[in-house]
């Protein structure tokens, strides 16, 4: 089970850095598929969201490889995620975004989870 959840995890966390990383090279062409207004502000803005989505998986993944457990690392990589699925929601209701971009939200609901559920795992391991 470990090994399948941290599969699982750097997945999540390898979407997150492309993910990110096309939020900043193609601000527009990622806004037109989640139905988003598009102006030079909104891509701007968006682009400085993807940074932020690409540092954080890259965070994610340095601590799942890296020689010491980062249990903080994981909480706040996992707080991303809740957050970005929080706003994304609010998105929708608020007709920014299409329902096209209720995909997102429960992508990042579910990588949040299982990020906090990866966080227990390797509390209890550290117990253990």
């Amino acid at each position: 089970m470990n090994r399948f959840l941290n599969l699982l995890v750097v997945g999540i966390s390898l979407a997150t850095i492309v993910s990110g990383l096309a939020q900043v090279v193609a601000p527009a062409f990622v806004l037109g598929v989640i139905g988003a207004g598009i102006t030079p502000t909104t891509a701007h803005f968006f682009a400085i969201v993807g940074m932020f989505m690409a540092l954080f998986g890259g965070l994610m993944l340095h601590t799942v490889y890296g020689a010491r457990s980062g249990t903080v690392a994981i909480l706040w990589c996992a707080l991303q995620k809740l957050g970005a699925c929080v706003a994304v929601g609010v998105g929708i209701l608020q007709g920014i975004f299409s329902e096209m971009a209720a995909g997102v939200a429960a992508f990042d609901l579910l990588s949040g989870v299982l990020f906090l559920y990866y966080l227990k795992t390797i509390k209890s391991g550290e117990s253990a």
